[in-house]
């Protein structure tokens, strides 16, 4: 097809909204349900990006490493990156507390403590959490066993090691050093290649995952938490449309910051439709290069650290979740104790997994350090999956302006400067 790859998504998120409402979880064709075909189609395409994943970041991470550290610069590029993740994200965290204590969404005339209802898988991945499991996110970026940690798709403990692979690469001379280089070089071109011809399915994919999550939850999933919804909405529309925008303006120099939108749809849709920060990370990879004119340089060593590091949506929601559900249980929160919750927020949302819902666990560590039940996450399952599908999207646009102003920083003057798409 001729029309481009994010009208395409764009026009398949309609349809599937169009298609879940109309068909609901009963309705049949020839025998089979209409949710099973839809749940076919998503799961075969998120199965095809997760498959690639695992390759494509260990193979970008040890190419990305390995060419700064050929043309010197690596600890200057890794000191820009780890900076800009912790202030963005710092950002989105204190832009969710001004929000949530300004709107206070917890807090009503009549306030009664809410009856808690939460799903048993859900309560079985957050029992027993507390601020002390901070400390495993540091544990896991050592995996005992790295094919182990492949397997499983632990990917704080894969970075940390591609990180060291590509780094000790440039340590090693003559033949030897050539020959890991085109190596490692040609798995992440093979990977490229196979993310655009998974690419061309996307629309498909889409269109089967928002189908079904339509059809099992309406569009009335929220009307009960509104005011929380609204909150975590406005809070992300905040960090997204002016801070990023302003970064861009005045950080990365770039004169028209709309351009990475526009360059960025494919990548920003997919992210809403998969609400796996992880699982786009191929299409992010390949917008940022093909459509921004970002180096692979710096997107290769980037993008990939920030899928699982850089979470400011995620962090940003686990504040604003923690003090509404303080609001509705009538628990006073002062600036010590809100303190407190943006500082684990800040540190849970460093390791929180790159797949949908994943910050519920991330949550409930929060509940437990102030003081109030982790059952209380049940509270929020209503309104989660479509606003984790927004707090991913803006995950991976904070990643990629990242990767912008970077780039902008080490020179590269052919980022943004014309559109490249």
């Amino acid at each position: 097809m001729k029309l481009a790859l994010h009208w395409q998504i764009l026009i398949a998120l309609f349809l599937a909204i169009f298609m879940g409402i109309w068909t609901g979880t009963d309705a049949m064709l020839f025998g089979v349900s209409w949710l099973a075909i839809y749940s076919f189609m998503g799961t075969l395409f998120l199965n095809a990006l997760k498959m690639i994943v695992v390759p494509l970041v260990v193979s970008a991470i040890i190419t990305g490493v390995a060419n700064v550290g050929d043309q010197g610069g690596f600890g200057r590029l890794g000191a820009k990156t780890i900076s800009y993740y912790v202030a963005t994200s710092f950002i989105a965290i204190m832009i969710g507390l001004i929000l949530v204590n300004v709107i206070q969404p917890g807090v009503s005339e009549n306030q009664t403590v809410p009856v808690l209802v939460a799903d048993e898988a859900v309560m079985s991945s957050v029992a027993g959490k507390s601020a002390g499991d901070v400390v495993d996110i540091f544990l896991r970026m050592i995996p005992v066993n790295v094919v182990d940690a492949a397997a499983q798709g632990q990917m704080l403990g894969l970075i940390f090691f591609s990180l060291l692979f590509g780094y000790f690469m440039t340590r090693l001379d003559g033949n030897t050093k050539a020959t890991m280089n085109q190596f490692w070089q040609g798995i992440f071109e093979v990977m490229m290649l196979i993310t655009g011809w998974v690419m061309k399915f996307a629309p498909i994919g889409v269109f089967g995952l928002v189908a079904a999550s339509v059809a099992k939850t309406g569009l009335d999933q929220f009307e009960n938490l509104a005011w929380f919804f609204l909150t975590v909405v406005l809070a992300l529309a905040m960090h997204m449309l002016v801070v990023m925008p302003l970064l861009l303006r005045f950080v990365g120099k770039v004169t028209n910051p709309w351009l990475h939108f526009q360059a960025m749809a494919p990548a920003l849709l997919t992210a809403f439709s998969t609400s796996s920060s992880s699982a786009t990370l191929p299409i992010t990879l390949n917008a940022l290069e093909n459509r921004a004119g970002v180096s692979n340089r710096v997107s290769s060593f980037v993008l990939p650290l920030g899928a699982t590091v850089n979470m400011d949506g995620t962090a940003l929601y686990e504040c604003v979740a923690a003090v509404f559900i303080a609001q509705l249980f009538g628990v006073p929160l002062d600036f010590s104790t809100q303190l407190l919750i943006v500082v684990i927020a800040l540190t849970t949302s460093i390791g929180v997994a790159g797949i949908p819902s994943a910050s519920l666990v991330a949550i409930s560590i929060i509940l437990v350090a102030v003081g109030l039940p982790a059952e209380a996450i049940g509270l929020l399952l209503v309104v989660d999956r479509l606003l984790d599908m927004m707090r991913t999207m803006v995950n991976i646009f904070s990643d990629s302006v990242g990767a912008v102003i970077i780039a902008r920083s080490e020179g590269e003057d052919q980022v943004l400067v014309s559109k490249n798409f």
